[in-house]
């Protein structure tokens, strides 16, 4: 009975070391492909989102720049021809 405990055992910590090995390599893999999807990413010469909205903002108020410049001038021309 002896000798069939120690088996078990045996066979729990290879069990449990075979889980701490397969999730070592779960984790490597993970850190591998974000690494490569990192890199990739890097080289597409992308925007951040903060890039991207500091743009947008830039625009939007570029927009509202031309439409109150175009009211402006719209004003002066009907007060230049009355």
């Amino acid at each position: 009975m002896q000798s069939r405990n120690k088996i078990f055992d045996d066979l729990s910590q290879l069990m449990t070391n075979a889980m701490g090995v397969a999730q070592g390599a779960k984790d490597e893999a993970n850190n591998a492909m974000k690494s490569m999807l990192d890199r990739w990413l890097a080289e597409r010469d992308l925007v951040t989102r903060e890039e991207f909205d500091a743009v947008r903002m830039m625009a939007q108020k570029a927009r509202e720049e031309n439409e109150a410049l175009k009211a402006r001038i719209a004003a002066l021309e009907t007060k230049t021809s009355n």
